[in-house]
């Protein structure tokens, strides 16, 4: 079958040359959600008024606004993201390395062991 066990590289596509869609987070979802805003915003517009030059402006004016507004929105979530992983790798390591100890959280301990240690 094609797609199984092909040894070339997949071809990655550059949106006005310098941006490659493939590789950059969040940019494939941005432009395919700005295109379906442009869309959405053009024929709205065309449908309300029936000027087609104007409907243009505000299809691009769409697309502009929905690929941006969704960028920021993918990229915010996934910096949120890193944050959290980073906390758990974190957390996970303090675990390994404080369990058993006298430092380790779940270990209950009374006034009297604190005080013969």
């Amino acid at each position: 079958m094609a797609g199984e066990g092909d040894s070339e590289p997949r071809k990655s596509f550059k949106l006005l040359g310098f941006l490659d869609v493939q590789s950059v987070p969040c940019a494939r979802e941005s432009v395919l959600y700005g295109a379906l805003g442009s869309l959405v915003v053009g024929l709205g517009h065309f449908l309300a008024t029936s000027r087609v030059r104007r409907s243009c402006d505000f299809a691009v004016g769409g697309f502009i606004s929905t690929m941006l507004g969704y960028w920021f929105y993918c990229r915010y979530n996934l910096a949120q993201q890193r944050i959290r992983q980073r906390m758990l790798r974190e957390g996970m390591k303090n675990r390994i390395l404080f369990e058993g100890s006298y430092l380790d959280p779940e270990k209950n301990q009374t006034g009297n062991e604190r005080s013969d240690s």
